[in-house]
């Protein structure tokens, strides 16, 4: 069952040793984001799964292996200990960003990871988190997803209209725990607004569809074109 969620975004420059000089920009972001690991340790589960967007869908075990070195820098993270480290079994970015989060937290539970493909059906996605908490075992989940990437000229996407109503949709969405919502998002809008949350947002819907959690929205800001949200879903 699940018993706690948290949503973080999942831009490398939010790993010091990666955003160099910049590194204070995303200091809000970084804290928020330690604050909502923080709250899914405090709701006492017995394992936390990590979900993110990958290129395709794919299950990491304890120990799963991430690296940073494609961007230049040679820091490596796990899901806990154990791992063959592998390069073909490599986790991709998004649950990379969750290991180094955890990492920066105490967390004394397993840890596991569910990559899912960026262009994953909804109800695919639906079905995939209500089969992660299938059972009595208390599962928390660390959900890893950026808003879209058209907020500004300058953002990855360049701007879109439709990017700034989207992502307030989001916002609310996982202000009030909304798992119809987030369970209605478009799949073909998601990716025209360059959307890397979209279907992990989903698999939180699915898992949390019947789970009466509150939600605590704590961070709400573009500071380069993309929508970062952190937000906190709890008994």
């Amino acid at each position: 069952m699940l018993v706690a969620a948290a949503v973080c975004p999942h831009p490398p420059l939010l790993v010091p040793d990666l955003a160099a000089g910049a590194a204070g920009e995303l200091e809000a972001l970084r804290e928020a984001c330690d604050a909502a690991v923080a709250a899914l340790a405090a709701a006492r589960p017995e394992r936390i799964v990590v979900v993110g967007t990958g290129p395709e869908s794919a299950d990491f075990p304890r120990g799963g292996a991430g690296t940073f070195a494609p961007l230049g820098v040679n820091l490596s993270v796990s899901l806990g200990a154990g791992g063959s480290g592998d390069v073909e079994e490599r986790m991709p970015l998004s649950l990379a960003m969750a290991a180094w989060l955890l990492g920066r937290t105490r967390v004394d539970v397993p840890v596991s990871g569910l990559a899912v493909a960026a262009d994953a059906d909804a109800a695919d996605c639906l079905a995939s988190g209500a089969a992660l908490v299938a059972g009595d075992e208390r599962i928390a989940l660390l959900v890893m997803g950026d808003g879209s990437a058209c907020r500004t000229e300058k953002a990855p996407g360049y701007l879109d209209e439709r990017a700034e109503p989207y992502d307030a949709a989001v916002a609310l969405a996982l202000a009030d725990a909304d798992v119809l919502a987030l369970a209605a998002l478009d799949p073909d809008l998601s990716d025209e607004l360059w959307v890397a949350g979209r279907a992990a947002w989903q698999v939180l819907a699915g898992a949390a569809d019947g789970a009466e959690l509150a939600g605590r929205l704590t961070y709400d800001d573009a500071p380069y074109g993309v929508g970062y949200f952190v937000a906190v879903w709890g008994a």
